[in-house]
């Protein structure tokens, strides 16, 4: 499944995300932990930003200049709405030649969408475009290997990948990263996460 695929199932399924009952905490800790290690207060970039706009909140009190990304057109129209003051991209991270360097990068519950031959490459863009002592902080699938898979919990149906806590461990650190923190946040499910910094 193409990120274009995932773009329009996400385009469906805004309301998952509009509802009253929508956990608005959801990451903001995991959030608050990465941004500790931020030496610099300057750009942001949130990958796969949503319609929320709770991360563009806190990165805002953060002192951060917050920008947005999403392959979801949808969902790019419901975050402008939101906050019609900040710069959002409708763009498949995959293939966007990112213009400006970060303090600090979130790709929440957003990359690991993207094809699993994509997601080196990716990673490797995200890490390219921090400044000095940037931040980094995204969740995958903790596998402990390599995995592909599509599941229709959300009907529709969407395609996940993950290269496994070892795979991202790994490339992280081979691009010049420190990995500061790695959880199973929501342990016994694979959901994992890591804050790296770029040296």
């Amino acid at each position: 499944m193409n990120p274009h695929d995932i773009g329009k199932a996400y385009d469906q399924i805004t309301h998952l995300w509009e509802a009253e009952d929508f956990n608005r905490n959801n990451g903001i800790d995991q959030h608050k932990r990465a941004i500790a290690f931020v030496k610099n207060r300057g750009k942001a970039l949130d990958v796969g930003c949503g319609c929320t706009g709770r991360f563009i909140d806190l990165l805002l009190s953060e002192g951060f200049s917050p920008e947005g990304v999403d392959v979801s057109k949808e969902m790019i129209t419901l975050a402008k709405n939101r906050h019609p003051e900040i710069k959002f991209h409708h763009q498949n991270i995959c293939e966007w030649d990112i213009p400006e360097k970060y303090d600090f990068i979130t790709a929440w519950d957003s990359i690991w969408h993207i094809p699993f031959n994509q997601q080196e490459k990716v990673l490797t863009k995200l890490i390219s475009c921090l400044n000095t002592n940037g931040v980094l902080i995204f969740s995958f699938g903790g596998t402990d290997q390599e995995d592909e898979h599509t599941d229709d919990f959300m009907d529709p149906e969407v395609y996940y990948s993950s290269l496994g806590i070892n795979g991202f461990l790994k490339l992280c650190i081979s691009l010049g990263c420190i990995c500061r923190h790695l959880e199973y946040d929501q342990y016994p499910e694979l959901h994992a996460y890591l804050i790296v910094q770029k040296g």
